[in-house]
């Protein structure tokens, strides 16, 4: 339904307006030299970037993500919407199919994108005027200049860490917001999840996504980082995981989550309660009844369901 893509449409613009700020700290993290960090921990990270390069530092690269976050955001949730209509009976278990089949699929558009956000992330660190840095001119001219300098398969890199990442984390990601909403909504009379429930279940549910795939996410990072300057560290995927893991230890893989739990909860919880308000207003004659999720049943319907129950 056009309802369930506007929907996402709006969540993930109110999303990308949040979490840009905390997903340059998490890039600079994951990204710099374990042997020679640049900084000490997130708050160090936040104070340079903003000392060195202004506030304005912590916008880098935001075009690719308000672009192509919003569109991605409204295509994973028409698509797992429209995938739990295939399902006679919803289930926790059809959320996390239809979860895992609408990241699957927007991974291969997140691929490219978060390409290019990664390298205008990472381009003029430490540097507060464009003017000294300025290597690209915008998200399509970094993608150009990747194709240019190297080759078609340079704009998949870390295309299939992404999907590794997306596919089941977007599965844990609607389970957990759905398995919540249901658990708040059994504590209500009439059956309704309230603003204050959809943000609590939607921080949780992207905090436990995050938690489930953020090693591949890593390794994602160093592998499209890589090669920045013309010099190449690593070989492949497999070179990446054994050279992280031999110069910095099993907490490689942890880098940088805090500040991505940080993001997390605040992104997910707007992201999710604006679907949420969405879907109940667009679809007030039928209640979205045959969304499958008891987050889209607004108040007057939930008060409708809750009384043919009762008879």
């Amino acid at each position: 339904m056009a309802s369930d893509f506007a929907a996402g449409l709006v969540g993930g613009f109110a999303g990308v307006l949040t979490g840009h700020p905390f997903d340059t700290v998490k890039v600079r993290l994951q990204a710099q030299d374990g042997s020679h960090p640049k900084y000490r921990g997130t708050f160090h990270c936040i104070a340079s970037i903003i000392r060195q390069e202004t506030v304005f530092g912590l916008f880098k690269g935001m075009a690719s993500p308000i672009v192509s976050l919003t569109f991605i955001n409204a295509l994973v949730f028409g698509v797992q919407a429209n995938v739990m209509r295939r399902f006679e009976t919803p289930s926790l278990f059809s959320h996390w199919v239809a979860g895992c089949a609408a990241g699957a699929l927007q991974g291969f558009i997140a691929g490219p994108m978060e390409l290019a956000k990664v390298r205008m992330q990472l381009e003029g660190v430490g540097k507060a005027k464009r003017s000294q840095y300025k290597n690209y001119h915008g998200s399509i001219d970094a993608l150009r200049t990747i194709c240019r300098t190297e080759g078609a398969h340079g704009l998949s890199r870390g295309l299939m860490l992404t999907l590794l990442r997306d596919s089941p984390g977007f599965g844990a990601y609607f389970v957990t917001f759905e398995a919540l909403c249901r658990r708040f909504a059994s504590t209500s009379e009439q059956g309704y999840v309230g603003v204050g429930q959809l943000l609590v279940a939607g921080g949780l549910a992207g905090t436990a996504s995050w938690i489930s795939t953020y090693a591949f996410d890593v390794i994602k990072t160093r592998v499209q980082a890589d090669g920045i300057g013309g010099v190449n560290k690593y070989s492949g995927i497999a070179d990446v995981i054994v050279k992280s893991y031999r110069e910095e230890g099993i907490r490689v893989f942890h880098k940088g989550l805090g500040i991505t739990l940080l993001r997390a909860f605040p992104v997910n919880a707007t992201t999710f309660t604006v679907v949420a308000l969405s879907l109940r207003m667009l679809n007030t004659d039928e209640g979205n009844s045959d969304h499958g999720s008891v987050a889209a049943v607004g108040k007057k319907k939930a008060a409708v369901l809750a009384a043919k129950e009762k008879h």
